[in-house]
């Protein structure tokens, strides 16, 4: 509550891409004494056997993690573990550097509990990253979300699928997961990988090289079902071990804005409250639709046990967040753990793993 009432005012005066960079370069200082993310772990951190998975080959000590889109350069995976995250997503890290959109490019929806982004994947690079991974070792896994530069160069499909792959190359020997961003709302070409012919061709390239890490794909939830059920059958057929849904979501007509809202913000695509029936509801579609063949983390909108609890019912084995960590504060991480405990118990589920998928055994 004093984050809420005191602390939370105060940052939200100040412009968002502001916050983000002091958190940054404060991040990066912090995480240098490793006795203060030691001291921040034992306060924030919660685990509990009920939560403890092995997903994919890799240990999960809570289902809970930092969605890509806030550690863009693989600054503060440290810090996630001092702020209880079970496991953490960098990046979208791009093949070559990337200034982003130009600024503003960030706006909040403080109603809405919900962010406008309009970054268009402002990311170092692919090599700087490596560099800063290079001999490394951290606390919680991580993975690291690819997407192809943004530029005008790679809306050309076969320029496109290069870019992919030799970023991959570069990062392959550091996550412990990889996840292919074919959903950015804001990038030159929009979103042509969300095409069936054209995601075969990418996937059938990421395939020639080795790894035997997994590898996920990350979902807009804009996709009709029609596109969502053309992509399942692609990837049934691919190296594909899992999906991300959802990323943030383009559709503001459903959401119902106001001229003033409007007015206040720009283009980009909305995270938090906003993206959670969406990413609900996909989440129940793929589940089904693929018999619970993969994994699934659910993101968008989830702000306290019970809204991951809704995306694990529905099919999803973990859950990330950024826009629920930054309107509710640091302690979240802890209380949706604790609170997921809680609900588990409740409905008789003796380990996390009962609960997927359990919405549509009842339903």
């Amino acid at each position: 509550m004093f984050y809420k009432r005191i602390i939370r005012p105060i940052l939200f005066k100040i412009d968002p891409e502001v916050i983000h960079d002091i958190v940054i370069h404060g991040g990066k200082l912090i995480t240098k004494i490793s006795l203060f993310t030691e001291l921040m772990n034992s306060i924030y951190f919660y685990s509990h056997k009920s939560l403890r998975q092995n997903i994919d080959g890799i240990k999960f000590l809570n289902p809970v993690g930092l969605s890509a889109g806030f550690d863009k350069d693989a600054r503060l995976i440290d810090l996630m573990y001092g702020f209880g995250f079970g496991f953490a997503e960098i990046g979208s890290v791009t093949y070559k550097p990337y200034k982003g959109n130009p600024k503003p490019r960030l706006w909040r929806l403080p109603k809405r509990e919900s962010i406008v982004v309009y970054y268009g994947l402002k990311s170092i690079g692919s090599q700087e990253v490596a560099k800063s991974l290079y001999g490394r070792r951290y606390k919680i896994p991580f993975g690291i979300n690819i997407a192809k530069t943004n530029c005008k160069e790679t809306v050309d499909t076969e320029t496109g699928i290069i870019d992919y792959c030799q970023a991959f190359k570069i990062l392959e020997p550091y996550g412990q997961y990889f996840t292919i961003n074919i959903s950015c709302p804001n990038t030159f070409g929009g979103q042509p990988f969300t095409s069936p012919h054209k995601l075969d061709q990418l996937l059938t390239e990421l395939e020639k090289i080795e790894t035997n890490k997994p590898v996920y794909l990350k979902l807009s939830p804009d996709l009709t079902g029609e596109e969502l059920d053309y992509l399942l059958k692609v990837c049934d057929n691919h190296r594909i071990q899992g999906f991300i849904i959802s990323n943030l979501t383009k559709n503001r007509d459903k959401i119902g804005l106001t001229d003033k809202e409007l007015k206040h913000i720009g283009p980009g695509g909305l995270s938090g409250k906003p993206v959670a029936k969406l990413s609900n509801e996909m989440i129940s579609k793929v589940y089904k639709k693929s018999k619970g063949k993969y994994t699934i983390v659910g993101v968008g909108g989830v702000f306290n046990a019970n809204d991951a609890y809704e995306k694990i019912i529905r099919g999803a084995d973990l859950v990330q967040l950024i826009t629920g960590f930054i309107y509710e504060g640091p302690n979240s991480i802890k209380n949706i753990n604790k609170g997921l405990v809680k609900l588990l118990k409740k409905d008789g589920f003796n380990h996390i793993s009962e609960a997927v998928g359990s919405f549509h055994k009842i339903n």
